[in-house]
């Protein structure tokens, strides 16, 4: 029967391997848990800037639309200021046309 146990300097071994296992068990774990929560941070951070990049790319295709019908609106204007410069200076040209003929006629006695 004295052989199934163990003495008292077997025990306390045993039980300071195993406090130290646990310890470097516990150790490891803290680690991984670390790791994870890095992950996770990343990941929130990479959501974070996906969805700012998203709202970005609607904001610029707002933009670029604006700035067409922006455009469009600019060209519209300047061909009016355009037609109507020609336009003056039509009227202008048919008055001077018209005074010069008025005075030929009148020197012709007509």
């Amino acid at each position: 029967m004295a052989e199934n146990f163990i003495s008292r300097d077997e025990h306390e071994e045993f039980c300071r391997r195993m406090e130290s296992e646990n310890k470097r068990l516990e150790d490891e774990n803290d680690r991984q848990n670390n790791r994870i929560n890095i992950l996770e941070e990343s990941s929130k951070q990479m959501q974070t800037l996906t969805t700012s990049v998203e709202k970005l790319a609607v904001n610029m295709e707002s933009m670029v639309r604006q700035m067409g019908q922006q455009g469009e609106r600019l060209e519209a204007l300047e061909s009016r200021d355009g037609e109507m410069w020609r336009k003056a200076m039509g009227y202008l040209v048919t008055a001077v046309i018209g005074a010069f003929v008025g005075y030929i006629f009148k020197q012709i006695g007509m």
